[in-house]
């Protein structure tokens, strides 16, 4: 019988030895890169949760807090006083799709899109990305709506965002007729210098010599504010006030 070279034996013993190697360094590459995954994982899931859990927190303690005590006072808001002039597009329906130039920033009356806003597609707060056109909450405001409008200051992640999400939080948008909708650079003229926020209405009855469009501009958003002037315009006081 042959026998068996040592030196085989060796080289044997040396190759299962890289290869053992190699398996425990594959091991922990695989596990490193794992790991490395887990972790850009969870704080994608962070950054997407912990917001909304913010979110939910401030809404939930909102909920406990009367209207008139959500952000600013009426005091130090920065208001001016109410304003008002005759409105103008009562059943005015312009092509849906093309664009009004309003000339009012933001508009509180004027021709519109027939297309109004009903059902679930009315709610008590819009951002930047779901906002329906302006052409549409304009129609709302015939219906009887009032919209607070917020300029590109109040920033989702800002306290004035916060205390608009809370004031819009007190209203049904479709029962109350309350909405909370961005107005932006795209939108037309900026608010006049250091306000931020504007509260609209559009206001009279059938005859539209008797229709007024209503303006409010405030400095920062305030839920006494809002609840004095919806109480001044309520949604009854509206050229349609039965509609959606």
């Amino acid at each position: 019988m042959a026998k068996k070279n040592p030196r085989d034996a060796d080289r044997r013993a040396i190759a299962e030895k890289l290869r053992q190697d190699q398996q425990r360094q594959e091991r922990r590459r695989s596990m490193l890169i794992l790991g490395v995954c887990v972790v850009v994982v969870i704080g994608l899931l962070a950054a997407a949760v912990i917001p909304f859990l913010r979110d939910r927190a401030e809404q939930r303690e909102a909920a406990g807090t009367p209207l008139d005590e959500i952000g600013a006072s009426a005091a130090d808001a920065s208001c001016d006083d109410v304003a008002e002039q005759a409105a103008s597009g009562n059943n005015e329906h312009l092509t849906i799709g093309e664009p009004i130039d309003y000339e009012q920033a933001p508009p509180s009356s004027g021709p519109h899109w027939a297309n109004f806003l009903q059902g679930s597609e009315i709610r008590s707060l819009y951002t930047a990305d779901d906002r329906p056109e302006v052409e549409r909450l304009v129609h709302s405001l015939e219906h009887g709506h009032t919209v607070l409008w917020y300029d590109d200051t109040i920033s989702p992640d800002s306290d004035a965002y916060a205390d608009v999400s809370a004031i819009a939080g007190k209203f049904d948008g479709e029962t109350d007729k309350f909405i909370a909708a961005p107005w932006t650079s795209d939108d037309g003229d900026p608010f006049p210098e250091g306000k931020h926020v504007a509260l609209t209405h559009w206001t009279g009855g059938g005859d539209s010599g008797d229709q007024l469009g209503i303006t409010q501009y405030c400095g920062a958003p305030s839920g006494a504010v809002v609840e004095q002037f919806m109480d001044d315009y309520p949604a009854s006081d509206a050229p349609e006030p039965n509609a959606p």
